[in-house]
């Protein structure tokens, strides 16, 4: 056991989890057009099919990163702050969490049609002290995006940062 007090066997266990949620309908042009609108960018390959077509698609498409919030199919409740997408559900009193980033890949553009299946891995749990002497617990997970066949659509890798609130002793 790690003389970091964050890092319990509780916290430890968690590394291989994996849960997986599968999207209830196909994906819809109008979801796309929507994060689009929502987020400020108004590529016509959301709203526009001939356009898209134009373009060597088979019709419109979405935001590339709208497949990573899982918030948009997987049917979950929204959390203490608000948020209704996948979390792991970590509650490590005493400390605040830190998004440490995301590092995305993308096979293909996500069409109206695919019903997409997201499958989230925790990677890595280690435990470290900040040079100011905060501990923390870093997690790592990944998760992987497919359609219900099984066609590779998006990977993303993300990292998750609770520092602690107090200094160690």
């Amino acid at each position: 056991m790690s003389s970091n007090s964050l890092l319990t066997e509780e916290v430890l266990a968690l590394r291989g989890r994996t849960v997986s949620y599968t999207a209830p309908e196909p994906a819809g042009a109008a979801a796309g057009r929507y994060f689009g609108l929502a987020i400020g960018d108004d590529n016509p390959l959301y709203a526009d099919p001939d356009y898209a077509r134009a373009h060597g698609l088979a019709g419109v498409t979405w935001p590339l990163t709208l497949v990573c919030e899982t918030n948009q199919y997987a049917g979950l409740p929204a959390d203490a702050d608000g948020y209704a997408g996948h979390t792991w559900g970590l509650d490590l009193p005493g400390t605040r969490q830190v998004r440490g980033g995301n590092a995305y890949v993308f096979h293909r553009r996500i069409r109206p049609d695919d019903v997409i299946v997201a499958t989230w891995c925790i990677d890595d749990v280690v435990g470290k002290v900040t040079g100011s002497g905060h501990e923390m617990v870093i997690i790592t997970s990944t998760a992987r995006y497919a359609t219900d066949a099984g066609e590779p659509l998006a990977q993303n890798a993300e990292t998750l940062i609770f520092v602690g609130l107090e200094q160690k002793a």
